[in-house]
């Protein structure tokens, strides 16, 4: 029988060049950790998110940031600038031998570079060509700076975040970069498709603001059809017993009343009178079946009034649990300890672990939210040192040794 460890994964043969960027390093673990060959193409003093903390051991160093060791799992690693003209010559020469060039510079940098599509496609006409940018290749703001906070906030995602009575507040983790990063993953991975189909390849223009866009829900929706902008919540009720609630262990997220949820109020009125929760009657009667009144101030007071006190005396899985029992929506609020020692992660054995040569024990990472059951995810090797696989990948190109001591002399590698 076939192992997870020897069965063919599902991008096996499939050769990436990802040229080292913020936005494209998550886009090419997708596809590096399915099987894809990633080379990672660093200047020769390494990507900048070898910089980033934190680090093994708490010390700086270019194989020692974590943040590294998570988003180049499974690549190979090698050194070049493409600045310089034997540079430029080399990245052609390697883009010949690759299926998809993964890239985030600003618009028209690589064309500058005799790098952009037309050049390569000339060169490769199957090659497709992936460009994560803040705003896209065209438009009024191509040639803008943009990093995360950027992302989140010319999207409109960054104003749905927070409290209602404070300013906007981003979400942890550079989502809209990772955003980005994943929806050019799957639209690489059509244009890709239709490449083995026609032979025809094709540049996949990605704007991280769009991504963001893409994120809002129905809040464009409601501005267009009502009029209305849609606000912020965080902690509060969005209609009387649909919000956060404190319980004896942390937070959950229920929703018993609003839109689309009048009949789980029957449920969680049943729920509560079941346990003889003091002042439950309070919820009972006609108005609680009306939109505009469970939107009320009044109605949320009550609620929060009867609910609260009694939450506060049970646990996130206790309340969680019976939630699901009463078909009630309703969710422990996580926290990243919690997550951790969570029975359904570790079930599907969802974090993994990871050998690192600075590192007397793996280091423990997150793994993939899919199961492929016949071409299964996984990390093949730790993030390669800054330039592991120069002699390899640019022997492969017909360099030798003394080549190599050519270009690394003139800062080329």
């Amino acid at each position: 029988m076939t192992t997870p460890s020897e069965a063919p994964q599902a991008l096996a043969g499939l050769r990436v060049v990802e040229l080292a960027g913020p936005m494209s390093q998550y886009c090419g673990k997708m596809f590096a950790d399915l099987g894809a060959e990633v080379i990672l193409v660093e200047p020769p003093g390494g990507a900048r998110v070898r910089a980033a903390p934190p680090f093994i051991g708490d010390r700086a160093g270019p194989d020692r940031s974590l943040t590294f060791s998570y988003f180049n799992t499974s690549k190979r690693a090698i050194t070049l600038d493409l600045t310089k003209t034997e540079g430029q010559f080399l990245f052609r020469r390697l883009a010949q031998t690759a299926d998809l060039v993964v890239q985030a510079e600003k618009p028209g940098t690589l064309a500058a570079w005799g790098c952009g599509y037309d050049a390569l496609a000339a060169l490769k006409a199957s090659l497709v060509l992936l460009s994560i940018t803040a705003f896209g290749q065209t438009g009024p703001y191509a040639q803008y700076e943009g990093e995360d906070l950027i992302g989140l906030a010319s999207g409109g995602f960054l104003y749905l975040g927070g409290y209602p009575d404070a300013p906007p507040t981003g979400a942890f983790g550079n989502q809209a970069v990772l955003g980005a990063s994943m929806y050019g993953a799957v639209a690489a991975m059509l244009a890709l498709t239709n490449a083995e189909l026609t032979g025809e390849g094709d540049h996949v223009d990605v704007s991280m603001q769009e991504c963001m866009v893409m994120a809002m829900e129905n809040a464009v929706q409601f501005y267009d059809l009502e009029g209305t902008v849609r606000k912020r919540y965080a902690g509060e009720q969005r209609f009387a017993g649909t919000g956060v609630f404190e319980c004896r262990d942390g937070y959950i997220y229920m929703m018993a009343a609003g839109i689309g949820a009048n009949k789980f109020w029957g449920l969680s009125l049943q729920w509560l009178s079941d346990e003889n929760v003091p002042g439950v009657e309070r919820l009972q009667g006609a108005q609680w079946t009306h939109i505009e009144y469970v939107r009320s101030d009044e109605a949320k007071r009550i609620f929060a009034e009867v609910f609260g006190p009694w939450a506060k005396t049970r646990t996130k899985a206790e309340l969680y649990h019976e939630g699901q029992r009463r078909h009630i929506p309703l969710a422990p609020i996580n926290t990243p300890g919690d997550i951790l020692q969570s029975s359904q992660l570790d079930h599907r054995r969802f974090f993994v672990r990871v050998p690192h040569p600075l590192c007397e024990e793996p280091l423990l990472m997150p793994g993939a939210p899919y199961k492929l059951s016949r071409t299964p995810w996984r990390i093949r090797h730790p993030a390669p040192r800054l330039g592991e696989h120069n002699t390899e990948v640019y022997g492969a190109l017909g360099l030798a040794g003394a080549d190599l001591e050519h270009l690394a002399g003139a800062g080329v590698i």
